[in-house]
């Protein structure tokens, strides 16, 4: 292991412990309990980490010890020998789609060596993303939704109209969304997975430009290494509702709670990162048996080469 990033031999490693935890979710895909289809993933993923010559410790997880028996922020995974390594992972994002077999769920990690993830507590995040080829600050947190808009138009070569931004299903988007569709842009709504949000405006087959809103900011973590893999754009700062949810940030060492965070600060090494389709969606397939084997379609990131693979397996069940 460099300084700068993880041995790329791990790549295919991270590739596998997403694709057993998908597997492991989706046999309970539409059948209406969220908090089995994500215990089924929590365990296969688990099981598959501590599987591994690493020395991994979980900074973004389920949660707390108190509230996440397993995957808990502060455990330990692996075998305890080799790569010395920050772990952000959600075992399924899209509980709710998995439990009603909807598009997008996703079971997705990311690596980086130790102490170079922000350690995000589980609060809420204010978001803005865009994907790779703009000149750098092109996007501002704290510029009004329509003049982003306008930014990424002009730097793309194109009216507002052709701007497509990715945005939650949530009544505290209303503001977000009138400012987008004032200048001619488009919303493209999502009703969970910001995760997958996010990931869409690096991918131009999704039609995405443009991420805004308010998600969770573990998952912001997440799309953050997913980006640096690809060279887009992130800003974040977090949300706190109450004292408790400023007590958790303190916990983790969060001193300035106002603080604007780019990429760079979020994943502060180079990262390994790793999606495999649960249920199918616009950026992967999901888990599929047939003919006595199993299809998995996974996406496996690489930031010290830039590089991104795709993944399609075939297994005997």
């Amino acid at each position: 292991m460099s300084s700068q990033g993880l041995d790329r031999g791990l790549v295919l490693d991270a590739a596998r412990v997403t694709e057993i935890a998908a597997i492991a979710a989706w046999k309970l895909a539409g059948r209406g309990d969220e908090k089995a289809a994500d215990q089924a993933a929590v365990d296969a993923m688990r099981t598959a980490l501590n599987d591994l010559d690493i020395e991994g410790e979980i900074v973004i997880g389920e949660g707390e010890r108190d509230e996440a028996p397993m995957l808990y922020i502060g455990e330990k995974v692996g075998r305890g020998k080799g790569a010395k390594i920050d772990i952000a992972l959600d075992p399924l994002e899209g509980t709710t789609l998995t439990a009603k077999a909807m598009a997008n769920a996703l079971a997705v990690m990311a690596w980086a060596p130790k102490g170079t993830l922000l350690n995000a507590p589980d609060t809420y995040m204010d978001k803005i993303a865009c994907g790779p080829g703009y000149p750098a600050g092109i996007i501002d947190l704290d510029a009004s939704p329509a003049d982003n808009v306008q930014a990424l138009a002009k730097a793309k070569g194109v009216g507002a109209e052709e701007i497509t931004v990715c945005v939650l299903d949530r009544p505290r988007h209303a503001e977000i969304i009138a400012s987008v569709r004032s200048v001619g842009a488009r919303i493209h709504l999502i009703t969970d997975g910001d995760v997958a949000g996010v990931m869409n405006t690096a991918d131009p087959e999704t039609g995405v430009d443009l991420y805004l809103g308010q998600g969770g900011a573990p998952e912001g973590v997440l799309a953050c290494a997913a980006l640096k893999c690809v060279g887009g754009q992130f800003q974040g700062r977090l949300v706190f509702r109450n004292a408790d949810e400023r007590a958790r940030a303190a916990r983790v060492g969060i001193t300035d709670l106002d603080k604007k965070y780019d990429l760079h600060e979020m994943v502060r090494a180079d990262a390994i990162f790793a999606a495999t389709g649960v249920t199918k969606g616009a950026l992967l397939d999901g888990v599929r048996f047939q003919g006595g084997f199993v299809h998995t379609h996974t996406i496996v990131m690489d930031s010290a080469s830039q590089t991104v693979r795709e993944l399609r397996m075939k297994r005997p069940t």
